[in-house]
């Protein structure tokens, strides 16, 4: 039988694993510091709550479940394949229930049938937040989401990060403005891969869809257009100035300006790029959207992305529920930063104490110094193999960070003695 993993499934030795946990854990602080609550929808849903927001390329990657089918609910479900989709069938069953702004947090395991290949993952970690309105949500909550997600990435990331941020609106108003309205999606899937191949490509890909030689100079001046708040400014009025008389596009462009301007208000103008080649991928996408990056390893891709959605439950209600989110892949981050060395230093065994017997009869004081401290907040293992000392001591060396050992005299007096298997430090135990 293979006992090999799944193509596209990650799965981690305990040592890696403990700092995998501790970057999910440090990340969850952050939204918890920020006001965002924690909720769990289910992995499983109907597909068409699923499909209802899909779009593009990820229709084509959702899990179907197969099972006997009892019933047609049973018969047609999938795993899901973000959060932001279950999520927004959550909040119209559970309406009456929550207070918005609804500021919530998922983290959790998410599905993609994609082509497996390095630091891409079939099954893979993501550390969402959302903020839900009713009827109407500011422009500032765009800002809160990206500065949340900012603080937490910056409490284990070396390298500087940048966040990249244009707005949908914007290109969608510079289409109807060109009578492109109708090609707007290949426009959109265009512009979202221009930074991905050769710039010939892209110029083919214009071309083949039929634009006019001034629809597509306006289109190259677009997705030229980046740099700081005021650089960005600029050149969207210079392109206005083209006789693009539009009030999508101009919305678009007073959103993009309030939002990079609080960012900067909020210390972030370093880190904060506007760049219209930022369109993102997936179809609920109405107004802010961003990516972050690490500058100095652009072959690591975005660190977190996301962005405004005014109608993402429009399938399941007629109440107005806009939102806007970001997410953090915890998995495909740390195989990347793993690659790149770049992780943190941070404690790979997964338990804090060994405590250790020297026989049987040392087992019941054993268990009642573990005990003591467990209730400290330690967590604490006890080795009851009937193997000689110095085997117990490599077992927990491999596992633990620190080692007691329990033998007579210990049991008798109580008095014990820690060592730190790093440092090779050994000293009384305080308690």
């Amino acid at each position: 039988m293979n006992t090999s993993k799944i193509s596209g499934m990650q799965e981690l030795l305990p040592g890696p694993q403990a700092i995998f946990n501790q970057l999910k854990q440090q990340i969850s602080e952050v939204y918890h510091l920020h006001g965002f609550i924690n909720i769990e929808t289910p992995t499983i849903d109907r597909t068409e709550i699923l499909f209802a927001k899909a779009g593009g390329d990820t229709e084509k990657q959702i899990y179907k479940v197969v099972k006997t089918a009892e019933t047609a609910e049973d018969a047609d479900q999938a795993l899901r394949f973000d959060h932001t989709v279950p999520l927004a069938r959550y909040v119209v069953e559970y309406e009456s229930n929550l207070s918005f702004p609804f500021r919530v947090t998922q983290i959790g395991r998410n599905f993609r049938g994609e082509r497996a290949q390095k630091g891409r993952f079939r099954e893979f970690y993501q550390c969402d937040i959302d903020v839900i309105g009713r009827n109407e949500l500011p422009i500032s909550y765009d800002a809160e989401v990206i500065n949340t997600l900012v603080e937490a990435l910056r409490r284990f990331l070396q390298p500087k990060l940048a966040i990249r941020i244009s707005n949908r609106k914007i290109l969608s108003g510079l289409l109807e403005a060109l009578n492109l309205s109708e090609k707007s999606k290949d426009l959109f899937s265009i512009i979202d891969h221009a930074e991905k191949v050769p710039p010939e490509k892209t110029a083919t890909a214009l071309d083949e869809i039929g634009l006019s030689s001034e629809q597509k100079d306006i289109i190259n001046r677009f997705i030229s257009i980046r740099g700081s708040r005021e650089e960005v400014m600029a050149g969207l009025r210079e392109l206005q100035a083209l006789n693009i008389e539009n009030e999508t596009f101009r919305t678009g462009i007073e959103e993009l300006d309030e939002v990079l301007r609080i960012l900067e208000n909020n210390g972030l103008g370093d880190s904060v790029i506007g760049d219209m080649l930022i369109v993102r991928g997936l179809d609920y996408y109405t107004g802010t959207v961003f990516e972050g990056i690490l500058p100095e390893y652009r072959q690591i891709g975005a660190v977190c992305s996301g962005g405004r959605y005014e109608n993402l439950a429009e399938f399941y209600t007629d109440q107005k529920l806009p939102g806007v989110g970001g997410s953090i892949g915890l998995s495909r981050l740390f195989y990347v930063l793993n690659e790149e060395g770049l992780l943190p230093e941070m404690e790979e065994k997964p338990i804090d104490v060994a405590v250790i017997p020297i026989s049987r009869t040392e087992e019941c004081a054993a268990q009642g110094l573990a005990k003591k401290l467990r209730e400290l907040g330690r967590t604490t293992d006890v080795i009851l193999t009937d193997k000689r000392l110095g085997d117990k001591m490599n077992h927990a060396a491999k596992i633990a960070r620190y080692g007691v050992v329990v033998g007579e005299n210990e049991a008798k007096t109580g008095e014990f003695k820690i060592k730190d298997f790093k440092t090779g430090e050994q000293k009384a135990l305080e308690l």
